[in-house]
């Protein structure tokens, strides 16, 4: 049987890391690339982050025995983008478009080895309740903003905000954990099975 591949993580993201540690993977690497995350002008928001993470891909490089996995959040009002914040300002204005009111969040992930490249996109709604100038003051005040698209994270503080959700929870996150392991499984790299499941494979007569 040939050696398993070498799992590397294009994403400096800490929040990717956890997430892969939830499905018991650690990668041997971590590269970061570092890219222009302009849009483009009229490009929509599902093109534009599966584009972002086809091109953090082919920014890193890869040896042969490498499987390399990148990907990208953005959040969309309607077909406007909403990256990651310059400034509070632009975090302020974030969190006033998308409160009261459904957005979504897209994730696309991509994974790569050799020659071949596999994309997926995973899309998740959610609704923020209505925010006071008081919940948007305090949440600004934490910086918990800041480095995240759309301007929050609902893994933190922000989780108070988010009363429906539609979809997947980790790639709101930032990484849709079934779809990433099922494209790594494709890949050579298979997620070890939970202890639990393995001592009761084990009990077996």
């Amino acid at each position: 049987m040939p050696p398993r591949p070498r799992l590397i993580l294009g994403s400096g993201s800490p929040r990717r890391l956890e997430l892969l540690a939830q499905i018991g993977l650690v990668p041997d690497a971590v590269r970061a690339a570092d890219i222009d995350e302009t849009p483009r002008a009229g490009e929509r928001p599902l093109p534009y982050v599966r584009r972002m993470a086809v091109e953090k891909s082919q920014a890193l490089e890869i040896a042969p025995d490498e499987v390399l996995l990148t990907a990208d959040t953005t959040v969309s009002v309607g077909l406007r983008i909403l990256g990651k914040p310059e400034d509070r300002a632009e975090a302020e204005a974030f969190l006033t478009l998308m409160s009261g009111r459904r957005h979504a969040v897209i994730t696309a992930i991509a994974v790569r080895h050799g020659d071949r490249l596999v994309t997926r996109e995973v899309k998740t709604t959610l609704r923020m309740r209505h925010l006071s100038a008081s919940d948007i003051a305090a949440y600004l005040d934490s910086n918990d903003w800041m480095g995240k698209a759309g301007g929050y994270g609902i893994q933190g503080a922000a989780a108070a905000f988010i009363p429906w959700i539609s979809g997947s929870y980790t790639a709101v996150v930032g990484l849709p954990l079934a779809e990433t392991a099922a494209l790594l499984t494709h890949a050579g790299i298979t997620a070890p099975a939970p202890s639990g499941q393995e001592q009761s494979q084990g009990s077996r007569p």
